[in-house]
């Protein structure tokens, strides 16, 4: 075995739960549940196969060499294996340790560091940056060089993938909530506390029934900044006061799935203090992805050495819900703008689930109920709805192969619905549908939008101005 292989099948037998290794009982129920093993059908390839091999590593019987490697990084991470296991093993925490210790003693490549770096280091914790990302992809959309490099052929410099990637962006205002709120004229007012933290606070529209930290993340406030505005007119319209404070930062999802603890860790210390400061009694996430992480704040934080971190990590967790959750169960009910009639064609509408909102925030019924539930509305379930779509935060950038390939699937099964609307709860799974659409063709009878637009088009929502 040499250095590296050794270093890191020494951080493993350190860092993996030797307990969750050995309560996988191997009855094979996690492999109907996952994408790569139902794509490929190679044990290695299942969470089943994947323990294994940690297992094997951990205790000496292989090296933890290259074969090794690609396959933890072609796990998806979707942990849709989880609700599947009748043995409750944390497959999501062993793969992220596995990762971490992966990127900690054995180097990517050069490309794929890249693409790591860029993302997780040098975009995603610095809101000044992204918002410099939106204001550049905002001009190059409005100023006609969005058409220019379409006409041009310069897009065909680029990968196949990234030219439909392109396609799929949505219109950027280059603003984020707090900026598209106080341009709109709706109303709000500034509150400092006694620490010092500034919060944007949105006052109910009528009677209040509850106070909402909300998490504007960092993907929705650059590419979907309007969904985040549509979600905080919901919400004040079910009953609730919307705080936002503005020292939150990015939740820290994509590093702790690419095994970046240390920068997930900073990340959630950050924005526990800034919702701590809020005083909410609930934090609303409109991004499966990100509410995920944040549901999950207590066991990231739970070996900190700080017990008051760890209490405050705990009272975080059990705070986040999705705007769905929220919606259906403890707001006001919500009025829908079409009354029913039969003169009206029905809107045909498909569901698609968020993996991290099903499977670790395990909200399924609420997102589906609001939808069916509305006048004029067709649900259609989609077949396959509970695997994954293929985004998984960056993995469409570092394993496109795979993630074309169940995106492709996935639009076989939209179309066969008939659908005219794809509705999704999470920015990832919605530009991955969007690219779908266009990877199909299908730009112009099919669209995928996010719950709370779509809500937001179909329901009253008093807009009072101040």
């Amino acid at each position: 075995m040499n250095s590296t292989h050794e270093k890191l099948a020494q951080s493993l037998k350190l860092t993996l739960d030797e307990d969750q290794l050995t309560n996988c009982m191997r009855c094979g129920f996690c492999q109907t549940a996952c994408p790569t093993f139902l794509e490929t059908g190679l044990e290695a390839a299942s969470p089943r196969g994947r323990i294994a091999l940690m297992k094997a590593v951990v205790d000496g019987l292989m090296e933890p060499d290259e074969s090794f490697r690609s396959q933890m990084d072609l796990c998806l991470g979707c942990r849709a294996c989880e609700p599947a296991c009748p043995s409750d093993v944390k497959y999501g925490q062993l793969i992220e340790q596995t990762r971490a210790a992966i990127a900690a003693e054995k180097p990517y490549s050069l490309p794929v560091r890249i693409v790591r770096k860029t993302f997780l280091q040098g975009l995603f914790p610095h809101r000044g940056r992204l918002k410099l990302i939106g204001k550049t992809l905002s001009f190059y959309q409005k100023s006609g060089l969005q058409k220019f490099a379409r006409s041009s052929g310069a897009m065909k410099l680029f990968p196949d993938h990234l030219q439909q990637l392109e396609k799929a962006l949505p219109p950027v205002t280059g603003d984020g909530l707090e900026e598209l709120w106080s341009k709109a004229g709706l109303p709000y007012r500034r509150e400092t506390t006694d620490s010092g933290s500034r919060l944007m606070v949105i006052p109910a529209a009528g009677a209040k029934v509850g106070r909402v930290g909300m998490f504007r993340g960092c993907i929705m406030d650059v590419m979907f900044a309007s969904t985040n505005v549509n979600t905080v007119r919901l919400l004040r319209q079910a009953g609730f006061e919307i705080v936002i404070p503005e020292e939150q930062v990015c939740c820290g999802a994509l590093h702790a799935h690419a095994g970046e603890m240390g920068d997930a860790k900073q990340l959630a210390g950050q924005n526990i203090w800034a919702f701590g400061e809020a005083n909410v009694d609930y934090i609303a996430s409109n991004a499966g992805g990100c509410g995920a992480l944040l549901k999950e704040y207590d066991h990231l934080m739970h070996a900190e050495p700080d017990e008051r971190l760890q209490q405050a990590a705990v009272r975080f967790a059990d705070q986040v819900k999705d705007i769905s959750e929220l919606l259906h169960s403890f707001g006001r009910p919500l009025t829908p703008i079409h009354a029913e009639s039969a003169e009206n064609e029905a809107i045909t509408v498909t569901y698609q689930d968020s993996c991290h909102l099903r499977n670790v925030m395990r909200v399924q019924g609420e997102p589906r109920q609001l939808v069916e539930h509305l006048p004029g509305v067709q649900m259609c379930e989609l077949q396959g709805a509970e695997i994954c779509c293929g985004s998984a935060g960056i993995y469409n950038l570092t394993q496109t192969e795979m993630s074309t390939t169940l995106l492709d699937r996935k639009m076989e099964h939209v179309e066969a619905t008939g659908a005219k609307v794809i509705v999704t709860s999470n920015p990832g799974c919605l530009l991955q549908m969007k690219w779908g659409i266009e990877r199909a063709g299908k730009q112009n009878g099919v669209e995928a939008v996010h719950l709370a637009d779509f809500l937001a088009g179909q329901v009253l929502i008093e807009d009072r101005r101040d």
